[in-house]
């Protein structure tokens, strides 16, 4: 059974940075496309960043490009989500998810972690 666990939110000033951690665990991930997602209250579930765990290659919103950086480390099973220069229309809950071959919409991911929360003041 694949299990995500999200960490590493919290409550930060615009421009600051906060580093989102996705632990995975109940398979092998090599073969598997890790993205991250949020949403924000009465909006719908948007792509932030995907990375693909065996070739490592990543993906981007464009509303994040250039602050956002998404990484792997292999040895630990665990995916991040850099996020820097934030914004307070990045408030939103985070949530990792996982499938085989590369997604952006989010019907198409079967796994999900529980969110974790971004609260960015103006």
């Amino acid at each position: 059974q694949v299990q995500l666990v999200e960490s590493g939110g919290g409550l930060v000033q615009a421009g600051g940075s906060l580093r989102l951690s996705c632990a995975a665990s109940g398979r092998t991930f090599s073969t598997y496309f890790m993205g991250w997602f949020r949403q924000a209250p009465g909006k719908e579930r948007e792509f932030v960043a995907g990375i693909s765990w065996g070739s490592g290659s990543t993906y981007y919103a464009d509303s994040v490009r250039g602050r956002f950086t998404i990484s792997r480390d292999n040895a630990k099973n665990t995916v991040y989500l850099q996020m820097n220069s934030l914004k307070p229309e990045d408030t939103a809950v985070y949530y990792c998810a996982a499938r085989i071959g590369r997604a952006t919409h989010p019907w198409d991911y079967e796994y999900w972690g529980q969110g974790t929360q971004v609260t960015v003041s103006s």
